[in-house]
């Protein structure tokens, strides 16, 4: 497997983690100590792995025969380290998201993820 297919997986678990409410899919993508940002209304919302993951659970998982929407529109990397650009959708908005990769252990963890919600 390439470095590129290696890291489409780990965007695959969290799309797919983020859609099915899947905490297991979304613990395998992040680093335990990853942090998710973006603005919600007027402020910043900065969220640990854990708070992150305890949001999603709280939403509507998508039916099971529902293909997520993910567009993977760039991945970069240099090294151990990596950015990808993705479009997804979550609880009824769509998302642009800034993903920060590094590779740990031989594995590729989401280190980071800056999001944009689209109106």
């Amino acid at each position: 497997m390439s470095e590129e297919q290696a890291i489409r997986a780990v965007v695959h678990l969290y799309v797919d983690g983020m859609a099915f409410a899947n905490e297991g899919a979304l613990r395998k993508a992040f680093h335990p100590n990853a942090s998710i940002v973006g603005n919600l209304e007027d402020s910043i919302e900065w969220l640990t792995r854990d708070a992150f993951i305890a949001a999603v659970v709280e939403e509507e998982p998508a039916p099971p025969d529902t293909q997520p929407l993910m567009e993977v529109e760039m991945i970069q990397i240099t090294g151990d380290a990596a950015s990808a650009k993705v479009v997804d959708e979550f609880a009824g908005s769509r998302y642009t998201d800034y993903l920060s990769l590094l590779k740990v252990d031989a594995r590729w963890l989401i280190v980071n993820k800056v999001w944009h919600r689209h109106t």
